[in-house]
């Protein structure tokens, strides 16, 4: 038994030995001098875990009881984890380097954290849950406040950590009271409490609580209030991390609660997730547009975003976990991109934040300039680009779902946060003449921005398969 279990989790087991051995291998040897190499190795070993988990995983399998799952919904999620991961890992190596961030904790802790979202997505227990949750979390503060000598990173981590400690204590009270009027913690046993006609109110309260503190980790309004100052402070590698595989991860996880936990009381938590999904896209689209720092902008873009998604699971049907999987596919890939391009802005090798700084840089970078055009006109979601389709399959969800005024919410948010991304775009066509910014820069950035571009256009065709994996991965947690 025990080892069908181990055999479940061997992903897992084997990420948290590999971060445990490049560890104690770092401290005794050369520290510092190893961390390119540990990047690499780290990058590589996210994309064979991707591998096997997506080519070897069958069917639903069950470790520790119902504590842990490993199904298609938990292997979706984290090859979408695992890949998005390496991709920025890769990306951020010579930015670090040319900084001296580049330290052997970076990557080790990066992996720490990616093992975190790996158990929170397979979570069947509250307790399992917590554990992925706070693994996550406490390598992320970490790494938000790397840059020691900045006050800015330090009062990332700071804010991070506190705002952190506050939505976990949020999360711990709802869970105490799910357990307390549920008799157990295991998500088979929840629902089975919570859905017989007769769901206790302390267990609502539990719910409300639960769904509380998920928002905070999804940055979700008006639980987002961390967001722009982490982002701003972190270092822009970090900051491209959290923008991707922790949103995720988070997502995944909040829909394993709602549906596996609670999907017997559909009704009760829809309502809370909708209103979430409504504030998100109202604040994110508004907030942004007196932004001129690029990271607080898509600080407030992810907020914009995660309502989207969240608009999605709101729908509280198969389809709607289905459009939500789809549209952080193409939002992770989006934001790889644009991550890319922000990691190459500098003038004299220094980096540069300001979007008044990308002032026609159509005149000196023509193709970057199309690339970055692409990738913030599917952000805006405008067709024929794949932006629009993730929009589209969460738009369908809603109404679908008899929710129409959600939908039409949901277009007016999209209206007004086209303007932030049109306004990029407009410096760069149509900005009065300045300082350009450095030329050449680093061919791997350039290459993400090149490839998450194409992307956009390509997918067009069949979204990549991303489609049919996220139907497959949808049916078995929504039954």
């Amino acid at each position: 038994m025990i080892q069908n279990d181990i055999a479940i989790l061997a992903p897992e087991i084997a990420l948290s030995v590999y971060a445990m051995v490049a560890l104690l291998a770092a401290v005794y040897t050369t520290k510092d001098r190893m961390a390119p190499l540990l990047v690499w190795t780290t990058s590589a070993l996210f994309v064979v875990l991707a591998a096997w988990i997506g080519l070897t995983g069958r069917g639903t399998q069950v470790a520790f009881e119902g504590m842990f799952v490993s199904d298609a919904f938990a292997r979706f999620a984290k090859v979408t984890v695992l890949l998005s991961a390496a991709a920025v890992l890769v990306m951020s190596e010579k930015y670090m380097e040319k900084r001296g961030l580049l330290r052997f904790e970076y990557p080790l802790l990066i992996a720490l954290a990616v093992v975190g979202m790996m158990v929170m997505v397979s979570a069947g227990d509250l307790m399992v849950l917590y554990m992925g949750l706070e693994l996550q979390s406490l390598s992320l503060y970490v790494v938000a406040a790397l840059r020691r000598d900045s006050i800015k990173s330090t009062e990332a981590g700071l804010k991070y950590f506190v705002l952190g400690a506050l939505s976990s204590g949020l999360l711990l009270y709802g869970c105490s009271l799910v357990y307390g009027f549920a008799g157990t913690t295991l998500f088979g046993g929840i629902i089975a409490a919570a859905g017989d006609g007769h769901t206790p109110l302390g267990l609502l309260f539990g719910l409300v609580f639960v769904t509380a503190g998920l928002a905070f980790k999804v940055s979700a309004a008006p639980f987002h209030m961390w967001t722009p100052d982490v982002y701003e402070g972190s270092p822009t590698p970090v900051t491209a991390f959290f923008a991707t595989a922790p949103k995720v991860a988070a997502m995944a996880l909040f829909a394993r609660v709602v549906h596996d936990a609670f999907g017997g009381v559909v009704g009760d938590w829809q309502q809370i997730v909708a209103l979430l999904a409504v504030a998100s896209m109202f604040l994110g689209a508004v907030a942004a547009i007196g932004q001129r720092d690029i990271k607080r902008l898509m600080a407030y873009s992810s907020i914009n975003h995660m309502g989207f998604a969240l608009m999605g699971l709101a729908a509280g049907t198969a389809f709607g976990v289905q459009a939500m999987l789809v549209y952080m596919a193409i939002y992770v890939t989006m934001n790889i991109g644009t991550f890319a391009f922000i990691l190459s802005m500098e003038r004299d090798g220094v980096p540069v934040v300001r979007i008044d700084a990308l002032n026609m840089y159509s005149k000196t970078h023509p193709a970057r300039a199309l690339a970055v055009l692409v990738l913030m006109f599917s952000m805006a979601g405008v067709p024929p680009l794949v932006g629009f389709f993730g929009k589209f399959y969460v738009f369908n969800a809603a109404i679908d779902a008899g929710m129409l005024w959600l939908a039409a919410c949901g277009a007016v948010a999209s209206a007004i946060a086209a303007f932030y991304y049109l306004r990029i775009v407009y410096y760069m066509y149509f900005g009065e003449e300045g300082e350009a910014l450095d030329t050449g820069g680093n061919p791997i950035l350039w290459g993400f921005l090149m490839v998450s571009a194409a992307a956009m256009v390509l997918g067009v065709i069949n979204l990549f398969g991303v489609e049919g994996a996220a139907a497959a991965a949808a049916a078995t947690l929504v039954n």
